[in-house]
């Protein structure tokens, strides 16, 4: 009987640094599931520019189960809360089947939620008080937080970006009225991955992806959620493609324009969660490093060995 001393493994990495294929291949090998940890794949039809490449889920002719992709309708709120809602009925159903659940992704903020049991994701978006807080500066942001009464939630509060100082505000606001839902979220012991790219070859690769989908019918699907109803005030608060396409479309930008602007916040984009990811190692989370220039079976390989030292044979 073999014991591990993981519940679940997590593989992490920025865009375009071949972490999808990788947690294929470890659940290939480990009779395991997919369960995405990503904020924008969870949109039906929302494929090229989220990068969700359903053939990536085959190995040796076999599909690998994956969720969390396709549940939601593009234009609609899709916040964390109801993510951790599906993300916990899921691996409590792995679990049940004993299949190891293999998370994927690089949204920081959900992978900060799973393994810290972020309780206040439940308490709602206030558009009112965004918009209002949304015309002040960050000095007078931050006077207005210092004046709300201590709540539970005081002494945990991000205050490192004007956009969480306002969260803040309004998770503090909102205590102040109610009483907090709870959510019930698993315990996870993930045995964590890393994959690791040189800067360089990582400009590279995300110069090389998005010529390849701006040739293969990304400017198209941008078009066609428009079409069918999506707002463009919708798409553009997705970000990135989505935003600097529907501006390409607008033409408030030329194609070149929106390429160039575009490669350089998905650089940016990926700067940041590796910030993220170095932030989890200094709070305590052990990330184990694999070198992404290396072809993904002998990254398996090497993720295979670390699976075997923390698995005790009974």
């Amino acid at each position: 009987m073999n014991s591990r001393s993981f519940n679940c493994m997590l593989v992490v990495g920025t865009t375009a640094s071949g972490k999808t294929k990788l947690a294929v291949r470890l659940a290939h090998n480990l009779a395991g599931a997919i369960i995405s940890i990503d904020s924008r794949q969870v949109y039906r039809r929302m494929n090229i520019g989220t990068g969700k490449d359903y053939a990536e889920y085959t190995v040796n002719g076999k599909n690998i189960p994956v969720h969390l992709l396709d549940v939601a309708e593009p234009g609609t709120e899709f916040h964390l809360h109801s993510f951790l809602q599906i993300f916990s009925n899921v691996y409590s159903q792995l679990q049940q089947k004993k299949v190891l659940p293999v998370l994927c992704g690089g949204t920081a903020l959900y992978i900060q939620a799973l393994l810290k049991e972020f309780e206040y994701t439940s308490v709602p978006v206030n558009d009112a008080l965004r918009m209002q807080l949304a015309t002040l500066p960050k000095d007078a942001l931050m006077k207005h937080i210092e004046g709300l009464s201590t709540t539970s939630f005081s002494s945990k509060a991000d205050l490192s970006t004007t956009r969480r100082i306002i969260r803040a505000i309004e998770i503090s606001t909102f205590l102040h009225q109610h009483s907090l839902a709870k959510l019930s979220l698993p315990k996870l012991k993930p045995l964590v991955l890393g994959i690791d790219l040189p800067r360089e070859i990582r400009r590279q690769r995300i110069e090389e992806r998005l010529l390849n989908r701006l040739q293969n019918g990304l400017i198209d699907e941008v078009e066609s959620l428009l079409n069918t109803g999506v707002g463009a005030a919708q798409l553009i608060r997705y970000g990135l493609e989505y935003k600097f396409i529907v501006e390409y479309l607008k033409r408030q930008v030329t194609y070149a324009e929106m390429q160039t602007q575009l490669t350089i916040a998905i650089q940016q984009f990926a700067r940041r969660q590796m910030t993220w990811f170095r932030k989890f190692e200094r709070e305590g989370l052990p990330i184990h490093w694999i070198d992404g220039t290396l072809p993904t079976a002998e990254q398996a390989n090497i993720a295979l060995n670390l699976v075997s030292s923390q698995t005790t044979h009974l």
